[in-house]
């Protein structure tokens, strides 16, 4: 089983190649893959060095699976490339999740629409990750009509650069800037660049990305996504309007019994869901369950998950397991 990690050298690339080792994925031969300037660098895997090689001779060398981080552009123009050579490509940039003929997957919810015919494979937005698997058992239960998220989103998730700009701050050094404002001590309403229609790209992603995981377009999506502070983990408010009511002790046992969702929901003891606890884990972690008492069948939650792991990572790695199960590669 030969893996490709393109982007080997980026944020997301090191965790994806320390999710790999964690999870004893199938490698028998691992082919690190980045930009021009990173090629001959050397990645250590499970205590062997690799070379970094570009992405000319990675096509070259024929892998079974590519795990791509490496930014849209460079997944628009290289993934084909790569499939064309046979292998099948795992894209955690934006690239190709709208696309009607790419599927967009989350495992626990609908890998079982894959087939040996998916050459390109989408990995969802960080954000949209941990709101469907929350979403998707209630909405099989309870069928949502309306979703309003609010995100509080980690510099992580804009990547190496924001994280310096952050440090930068706390540490009283001028540097390079991520934000066209400060972050630390401050809210930016700004993720990701703006569209026509006032929202930024992040929030349409969040509204969109959802109905197509789902494969169902009756219910809407309404997003506003925030950057703070915080070094790793996104959170998100969650405001869920059902077209049938329910019970919360069934809404907090159909979430505990999912897999890779974990309820922390006890306001006696101050046990709620926090990026602090979810980092470094894989799980999507669900609290203050609470019913919307200004508008019947509607329900608040908060929904926390590492961005890096669960929310690009562990996520893309997952799709590659199932893959190697299902003698889909």
């Amino acid at each position: 089983m030969k893996v490709a990690v393109v982007g080997a050298t980026g944020m997301v690339g090191e965790v994806m190649l320390k999710v790999l080792e964690e999870r004893n994925f199938p490698i028998t031969e691992l082919i690190p893959v980045a930009s021009e300037r990173s090629i001959g660098k050397i990645i250590t895997y499970k205590g062997t060095d690799f070379k970094v090689v570009g992405l000319d001779t990675a096509v070259s060398m024929r892998p079974d699976i590519a795990l791509f981080s490496a930014g849209g552009d460079t997944s628009l123009e290289w993934a084909p490339k790569f499939a064309e050579a046979g292998s099948t490509v795992v894209d955690n940039s934006s690239a190709w999740r709208m696309d009607p003929t790419k599927k967009l997957v989350v495992p626990e919810i609908n890998a079982n629409e894959l087939t040996k015919d998916d050459k390109i494979i989408a990995n969802p937005n960080c954000s949209t990750i941990q709101l469907v698997m929350a979403l998707s058992p209630l909405h099989d239960k309870y069928k949502m009509k309306r979703v309003v998220v609010s995100t509080y989103q980690s510099v992580s998730g804009t990547g190496v650069k924001a994280v310096r700009q952050l440090e930068n701050e706390i540490a009283g050094i001028d540097g390079e800037m991520a934000y066209p404002y400060p972050i630390g001590r401050n809210a930016l309403p700004h993720c990701d660049v703006f569209q026509d229609n006032g929202y930024t790209k992040e929030e349409m992603k969040l509204a969109r990305e959802p109905q197509k995981i789902l494969n169902d377009r009756t219910f809407s999506i309404s997003a506003t996504a925030v950057r703070i502070p915080t070094a790793g983990g996104h959170s998100e408010s969650v405001n869920v309007e059902f077209e049938n009511d329910f019970d919360l002790s069934d809404v907090r046992k159909l979430l505990s019994e999912t897999p890779g969702v974990v309820v922390q929901d006890n306001t006696d003891t101050n046990t709620y869901p926090m990026p602090i606890y979810a980092h470094d884990k894989d799980d999507v972690f669900v609290g203050r369950i609470r019913r919307d008492e200004t508008q019947p069948n509607t329900l608040n939650m908060w929904i926390v998950a590492d961005n890096l792991r669960k929310g690009a990572a562990t996520n893309t790695i997952q799709i590659a397991e199932y893959l190697v199960e299902n003698n889909l590669v």
